[in-house]
Formats: C-alpha cells, sequence, structure tokens
C-alpha cells in the first residue's frame, strides 16, 4: 500500500514503535508522543463494538487500539493538515474497514453520531488554557492550548457521545486533574481509575491517566505509578514492554 501513497513535502514514514505499524510525520507539525502512546497502553478497550478518539492528531491512538480490538474506531481531527496525514497512515496499514478519520469539531459529534452512540472514547486533548505563550506554529498551538476546545468541551461531549456504562479514558497534566474530576463528575462520568506517570523514581509525575464509566458508582482505584526512565536513565521494564507491544 505504500507505494500508493503520496507523501507530502516535508513528510516521512515511520515505524510505529514496534507494532509493525506504520505512520506519517512532518516537520511542519508535532510528532505522536509518549502521552498518546501510554493512554493507548491505558485504555481496556472492549474487544467489539464502536469507539471513538478526539483530538486525534495524526492517528496515532486509532492505530494503535487497532491491534487490541475488533470494533470499529472512530478519530476526530479539526486541523486539515493533520486529517489528511491520519487517513493517509490508516490507508497505510491497510486499516481503512476498522477505522475512519474525520475532519470535524469535536464539539458537532453529537449531532452527527446521536447520543450514546459509543462504548469507549479516548482523547489525549490539549493541556494548557488558550493565551499566554502560545506556539508561534499555528499546528503545535492548536494541538497544546485550548483554542479549538476546552476540557469542559471535550468532558461534555464525551458523556453525550458514550452509552451508559461506556468508559472514557483521558490524559492530561497532574496539575489539571482537579478540574478533569470535578468536570467528570459534573457530567456524570464517575472516574474509576488513575494512574500516576512519574520520569523516575522520587520526581513528581507529569502525566496523569483517568478512565471513567459514564453513570458509574462511586468507587475509584489509584493504581501504583508508572515510572518512565530507571536509574540508568534507560526505559524501565514496564516501559519497554508498553512499546513493545506487550
Amino acid at each position: 500500500m505504500l507505494d500508493r501513497i503520496e507523501l507530502r513535502p516535508n513528510e516521512r514514514v515511520d515505524h510505529l514503535i514496534n507494532r509493525g505499524l506504520k505512520i506519517i510525520q512532518s516537520r511542519e507539525v508535532f510528532s505522536f508522543s509518549m502521552d498518546a502512546v501510554l493512554l493507548a497502553h491505558f485504555a481496556n478497550v472492549p474487544k467489539q463494538g464502536r469507539l471513538i478518539d478526539l483530538c486525534t492528531g495524526t492517528g496515532v491512538i486509532p492505530l494503535l487500539l487497532s491491534g487490541r480490538t475488533k470494533g470499529k474506531i472512530i478519530g476526530v481531527e479539526i486541523q486539515e493538515k493533520l486529517w489528511d496525514m491520519a487517513n493517509r497512515s490508516v490507508m497505510i496499514n491497510d486499516l481503512h474497514d476498522q477505522i475512519e478519520i474525520i475532519e470535524a469539531d469535536l464539539k458537532n459529534m453529537p449531532s452527527l453520531f446521536g447520543d450514546g452512540s459509543f462504548d469507549y472514547l479516548t482523547c489525549n486533548p490539549p493541556y494548557m488554557p488558550s493565551g499566554g505563550d502560545q506556539n508561534l506554529n499555528p499546528y503545535i498551538a492548536i494541538a497544546r492550548h485550548e483554542i479549538m476546545c476546552t476540557l469542559e468541551d471535550v468532558v461534555s461531549v464525551s458523556h453525550r457521545l458514550v452509552r451508559s456504562g461506556g468508559k472514557i479514558a483521558l490524559v492530561h497534566r497532574p496539575s489539571r486533574l482537579v478540574d478533569l474530576l470535578t468536570l467528570m463528575r459534573q457530567y456524570r462520568i464517575e472516574p474509576k481509575r488513575i494512574r500516576f506517570v512519574h520520569p523516575r523514581h522520587g520526581q513528581e509525575a507529569n502525566m496523569v491517566l483517568v478512565e471513567g464509566i459514564r453513570d458509574g458508582g462511586r468507587e475509584m482505584k489509584i493504581m501504583p505509578p508508572l515510572i518512565v526512565y530507571n536509574e540508568k536513565g534507560e526505559y524501565t521494564e514496564e516501559m519497554k514492554a508498553i512499546y513493545e507491544g506487550s
């Protein structure tokens, strides 16, 4: 399939860690990050059903989830360039029967698909509020800052898209955890699993993974911390296993 996919200027095709998948990346936009890889690994996706990934970027999360579920996966991206890259990555991997990437504003998804249309939802949203020191690159600015959507937009839309009993998994910064949990409960998404990600032992967490259930009961588990690097500056055994697809 690769020989039939046209690459744009400044684009390249990278291997998507060790899962045998390929992804189109570009110097003009951000590359996929560890955040997305960890969210895809953390997500307890169903074997069947309908899944949706908001703020999909270049489509890394749908690609990673494709090997863990037989369900249909929708990726939603508002930026045309990123949508185009994600769509062609799906074609390179011959996953067009399972994954569909649509160019749209996530706030319009309930109107497009209807309430309660999905069993599982993932999102790696912009972390920083709009304003302040924004990257001059518009692609990166929109991905990092709440320019096109806020955290409340993400949570409120997630509540509508997922059926009662369905699950939502997000990754964010620990500094926004109170905001995230407050909004989840406000929109009837009960937090169920939380895992903090630490660069090294003894260092503060710089990421947090949260999974909630729409209309779930009030009981939450704090999972063991995930440590990224060991004392030698190498990936820990758990991180190696994640990147190897174990």
